[in-house]
């Protein structure tokens, strides 16, 4: 099983939006870099587990988990002209874009913060705090997974 931090602006969706969703269940769809497309397509699985990881506000930082309950399939918003994720060049019989399908699975009892994963040097080498990463979704190491779900309180 492979783990993953995935990233929304919680005014855009957030991780209280997921869990008032019938279900609990979203489309995780709007990713256009090619990089994490192929993540989705060619690593992540159903059962894989996430951090859901709050960015671009003031306090940044991981409200909980999700689950991947769907493998990757085309998303529909680059085929939507209305959707900011539209995409002239992605055609149906080739679509360009993918998404996946995530489920709320647990609460952290402690928000964890950007500055609390930067100030734990157990997690000093972590994808998401290296300097220039930009991706909206990284892949996260057994034990960078362990050390955060103990910060959460899980």
């Amino acid at each position: 099983m492979n783990h993953w931090l995935l990233k929304s602006e919680p005014d855009v969706f957030s991780f209280d939006h997921l869990k008032a969703r019938p279900k609990k269940m979203e489309p995780w769809n709007g990713v256009r870099n090619y990089q994490v497309r192929n993540m989705m397509r060619d690593q992540m699985a159903v059962g894989d587990l996430g951090f859901f990881y709050h960015s671009s506000c003031d306090v940044p930082g991981i409200a909980g988990v999700v689950k991947i309950v769907k493998e990757a399939y085309p998303d529909h918003t680059q085929f939507d002209p209305s959707s900011e994720y539209f995409d002239a060049g992605s055609k149906r019989e080739e679509p360009r874009w993918l998404m996946v399908d995530v489920k709320w699975e647990a609460d952290f009892k402690t928000f964890v913060t950007l500055d609390m994963l930067r100030a734990d040097p157990k997690l000093a080498d972590m994808l998401i705090l290296r300097r220039g990463n930009r991706l909206s979704i990284t892949q996260v190491e057994a034990q960078h997974w362990e050390r955060i779900c103990e910060l959460g309180g899980l």
